[in-house]
């Protein structure tokens, strides 16, 4: 167990950001998996603006890799686009 009152401090602080980039990531995953089991056009549409936007803050803050964000909406926008 850490011993200095910063190093504390770092523990909780890392532990409060380990569970806000868990929550984020998950409810970015199932935003994506939401979209894609989506059948109307205009649907797909209005929630692919914000599938994007926490993609993007997702790979902003590292959470995933930004290539990774980039290939899905890669493959996102394509899925509209056919509907």
């Amino acid at each position: 167990m850490a011993n200095h009152k910063s190093a504390l401090k770092r523990i909780r602080s890392n532990e409060a950001k380990r569970l806000r980039n868990k929550y984020q990531h998950k409810t970015t995953r199932n935003a994506v998996r939401d979209l894609r089991a989506t059948e109307d056009k205009k649907e797909a549409a209005s929630n692919l603006s914000k599938v994007i936007s926490m993609l993007d803050k997702l790979a902003k803050k590292n959470i995933i890799h930004k290539n990774k964000a980039a290939n899905l909406k890669s493959k996102l926008t394509k899925h509209v686009a056919a509907l």
